[in-house]
């Protein structure tokens, strides 16, 4: 951590501080995944080599090979892998269920280039290349989730495989600056199966209960089938809060230490989360070979959560009082729910031998209820200062979404795609807070809400369309070329006015694959892309929020002013996208017993980066200028990396060894922000390297399956603006697993993650004319022991 003595250029006088800028978050809402794909090839963009037109006009002559047929085994996933013409990695149900994870998250974080926020062994937010901040597109069957949407809402046992796409293509999207991840859910499938799982999960003397229920099923013997799968689960989560930040203060003309003053939190938090998924596919067999599947989805969610901490100051200079404590301890509580249903519809209709039609139609409803209170006292001086607040939050989303894709296949080995996409999203957001100062009863509305009001309506609309062509040169040569062009509008309205925010943008895609031999054991990559990340909801229209530890105090109903490490949050409409050029070049040699070995080059131009900065601002709820925190596009970036990846049998290279598998990935990362001064002006949140090491085996003797994994994330310092600088603490985070198979219908899985824990924590160093502050805030983590039982009836 740094600590609390500052680094070498903080000991001069303190630079004067530029003026900065703010972000304010908002919930947004969870969306239901759209339907999977069909059982017949659902997207053709460079995912698989379609057959030739002579193999696809004898199955039109004879209708009966169009029959899907079950194969009762794991197809390869480096098979697809070999065959798309864009950069892809498979990850199937064998990879996902190898180490027992709870969350997608735990599962993708041992991918050549993926990290995960938050604390080791609890998931988080999925970040490809290092980069965080939304520049990673993460799609549900082919379909974009909405910012807030977390892929921990999807238990692993919903999942059938995973696509991580490193270029984007014009079919899934180019908001993919840093890559594409595509959760593919389980299909209805043309054969019986009951999947029964109970789990029960120990984290810090907490237990917490998961059940996992899959029926699948046909109809008929025409194809028609369906599946549902049903999870319940429940979370309890023990946290420690402890933070402290040192006050620096300097002659602004000497540089001279006058004073300083030491703040502490020591406190602790819990949470407790009930949640229920159902999802369901109807797959329906129509006349020609046409499709129809109807895909329903459920959530519902209930959580409540408390916490307390005190807080202790050092001694605070006169003609700084402001910077004085106005409560030395704190308590709150609060209880969230949230329900979702959403229903997806697509339609496959074969136009000719050649030519298919795809119609999807979405629309859902999802509603969240929030309630939260807290109460802060002056315990060191009892009843000089004492306040109560209360906030009820409600929130309606209304989404509706539709795409049609058009694919023909030409003699000449060219397969051709174009679509158009629209989906809107409606949110109207009602917050109502009331205060209460002092020791009476009376209760007034939160000062700040006066000017910016109680109410948000929102709405967001993306239409785009796009054409694409995929095709072979010979045996050894493959190519792809599309266009796709998005427009983006976001309009909201609150007591302030209007707000609007539009963008139009067009991306041409070029990929390209050679085969070094014509059985594709070793093959050489090439992109040039264009991309781009849009603005999302929450930065344009992210609400007003005011720092707790400098909020406005009655009798005056405006704030006073506040510190660059306590900003206040807040939105900007006027955003830009970010615009990025990208190049890709990579080797992949596939081994003979199943193993890989992979070098891949990557290279990002981005152009109007967003970045949220703390900057000292003007604002009509406070009488002296206050920090504030909005995302605003700041320049220029440039990011390149290298990822490297080797998976194969350990007997494949040494006679005598065990049937070990092994697999590694190291990725090195480097960027840098034009306009903030090095070494660390990093895009946000991007470490120096990832490393991965696993292996698993199974025993020859027993029907006992071993696995263990170490990720390993070192210590990132980024440069967030002239005045700010953040430290994120290192991860490693080591997981073990064991499954013993009874009979093919029963199997009991024992797994460990962050087997050895180790305290992370966060820090940061700001600096302002004739002040400096260093910040930290630390935490422990925990192992997390999973035991499931799995049945299969």
């Amino acid at each position: 951590m740094l600590g609390l003595s500052a680094p070498a250029w903080s000991q001069t006088t303190p630079p004067a501080a530029p003026t900065p800028p703010a972000t304010v978050p908002a919930t947004a809402p969870a969306t239901a995944p759209a339907p999977a794909p069909a059982a017949t090839p659902a997207r053709t963009s460079p995912s698989t080599r379609p057959a030739p037109p002579s193999a696809r006009r004898d199955a039109a002559d004879n209708p009966a090979q169009l029959d899907r047929v079950e194969i009762q085994g794991t197809s390869r996933d480096d098979d697809q892998r070999r065959a798309a013409t864009a950069s892809k990695i498979v990850i199937g149900r064998e990879e996902i269920e190898r180490y027992g994870d709870a969350t997608i998250g735990e599962v993708l974080k041992r991918l050549p280039g993926v990290t995960t926020g938050g604390r080791p062994g609890r998931g988080g937010e999925v970040r490809m290349r290092g980069m965080g901040g939304g520049y990673t597109q993460i799609l549900v069957n082919g379909e974009r989730m909405p910012p807030g949407f977390s892929l921990d809402e999807l238990p692993p046992e919903q999942i059938e495989r995973i696509e991580v796409m490193r270029a984007p293509t014009a079919e899934f999207g180019a908001r993919a600056i840093a890559g594409t991840i595509n959760v593919v859910l389980r299909e209805a499938l043309q054969r019986r199966l009951n999947e029964l799982r109970l789990a029960s999960t120990f984290e810090r003397g907490h237990v917490t209960p998961h059940l996992s229920w899959t029926r699948n099923d046909k109809l008929d013997d025409q194809g028609t089938a369906y599946n549902v799968t049903l999870n319940a689960m429940q979370h309890k989560r023990l946290d420690d809060i402890a933070s402290q930040s040192l006050t620096r203060r300097f002659d602004t003309g000497t540089g001279a230490l006058q004073s300083q003053t030491l703040l502490q939190t020591r406190g602790e938090s819990a949470d407790e989360r009930k949640s229920l998924n159902l999802t369901g596919r109807l797959q329906l067999r129509l006349d020609g070979g046409d499709t129809l599947a109807l895909q329903p989805f459920v959530m519902v969610n209930r959580g409540r959560g408390a916490s307390s901490a005190r807080q202790t100051q050092s001694a605070v200079p006169d003609e700084n009082a402001f910077e004085r404590i106005k409560y030395d301890s704190y308590t709150s509580d609060s209880s969230n729910r949230a329900t979702m249903a959403r229903l997806n519809l697509q339609w496959n209709k074969r136009l000719d031998d050649r030519t298919r039609m795809e119609t999807r139609l979405g629309a859902g409803r999802m509603t969240m209820d929030g309630d939260a209170h807290r109460e802060e006292d002056l315990d060191a001086t009892p009843g000089l200062f004492f306040r109560t607040q209360d906030d009820t939050t409600k929130s309606r989303d209304t989404q509706w979404s539709v795409n049609l894709k058009l694919t023909h296949q030409m003699d000449n080995e060219h397969n051709l795609v174009a679509g158009v996409e629209g989906e809107g999203t409606t949110r109207d957001q009602t917050r109502g807070c009331t205060e209460v100062y002092g020791r009476t009863m009376r209760r007034d509305n939160c000062a700040f809400l006066a000017d910016f009001g109680e109410n948000v309506s929102a709405s967001t609309r993306r239409l785009a369309a796009y054409a694409q062509d995929e095709w072979s040169v010979g045996k050894q040569w493959g190519f792809y070329a599309g266009l796709r062009w998005e427009g983006i509008q976001t309009d909201s309205t609150n007591n302030q006015g209007p707000v609007k925010n539009t963008s139009s943008v067009l991306t041409p895609l070029l990929h390209g694959v050679y085969k070094i031999d014509e059985k594709s054991r070793e093959q050489i990559r090439a992109s040039l892309t264009r991309s781009y990340k849009a603005p999302n909801l929450n930065d344009v229209i992210g609400r007003l929020s005011i720092n707790s530890q400098f909020t406005c105090q009655p009798p005056a109903t405006l704030c006073g002013s506040n510190l660059i490490n306590y900003p206040d949050r807040f939105g900007n409409p006027d955003l830009q996208p970010e615009m990025a050029t990208g190049i890709e070049i990579g080797y992949e040699k596939y081994l003979s017993k199943g193993g890989l070995l992979s070098v891949n080059f990557f290279y990002r131009r981005i152009t109007d980066l967003i970045r949220a900065q703390a900057q000292l601002e003007t604002v009509p709820y406070a009488t002296e200028p206050r920090w504030v925190i909005r995302p605003r596009n700041i320049g220029n970036a440039t990011t390149h990396g290298v990822e490297l990846e080797a998976k194969f049998r350990l007997d494949e290279y040494l006679a005598d060894a065990l049937p070990i598998n092994l697999r590694s990935n190291l990725s090195l990362f480097d960027s840098s922000v034009d306009g903030i001064r090095g070494p660390d002006n990093k895009l946000d949140q991007q470490p120096r390297y990832t490393a991965n090491l696993g292996a698993d085996y199974r025993l020859r003797s027993l029907p006992l399956t071993l696995g263990a994994s170490l990720n390993y994330t070192p210590t990132t310092l980024l440069q967030q603006s002239d005045q700010v600088l953040n430290e994120i603490d290192k991860k490693r985070v080591i997981d073990v697993s064991a499954l013993w198979t009874f009979s093919p219908a029963v199997a009991l899985r024992v797994a460990a993650s962050n087997l050895v824990p180790l305290s992370y924590g966060n820090g940061s160093i700001a600096v302002t004319p004739g002040r400096l502050v260093t910040s930290e805030s630390t935490g422990r983590s925990f192992t997390v022991w999973t035991v499931r039982l799995e049945l299969k009836v």
